[in-house]
């Protein structure tokens, strides 16, 4: 072989390698990107799932349930409710 040959030669070995590598890494890329976008989909559906139960536990049912449960709160009523006036107020009843 001459001169002029063997460097094509070496020129197309390492053009083969560089195009291997080349798919290689494509092939890796897009492995990753198939990867991030099946746990981009999950997410999306735990965020769903959450923001339907953070939904369900904010009704004004369960709100006021607890108030009466835990807190030990009423409601008011105009029998338990008591209305103080304050004299230093301006037309404030003496």
């Amino acid at each position: 072989m001459t001169r002029p040959q063997l460097l094509l030669l070496a020129l197309l070995s390492a053009s083969a390698i560089g195009l291997v590598g080349n798919a290689y890494e494509a092939r890796s890329l897009f492995t990753a990107l198939d990867r991030a976008g099946r746990e981009a989909e999950q997410l999306a559906a735990e965020h769903k799932r959450l923001d339907a139960e953070r939904q369900a536990q904010a009704t004004h049912l369960r709100v006021e349930r607890l108030a009466r449960e835990k807190l030990q709160m009423r409601p008011a009523t105009a029998a338990i409710t008591e209305y103080v006036v304050d004299p230093a107020a301006p037309g404030a009843l003496r």
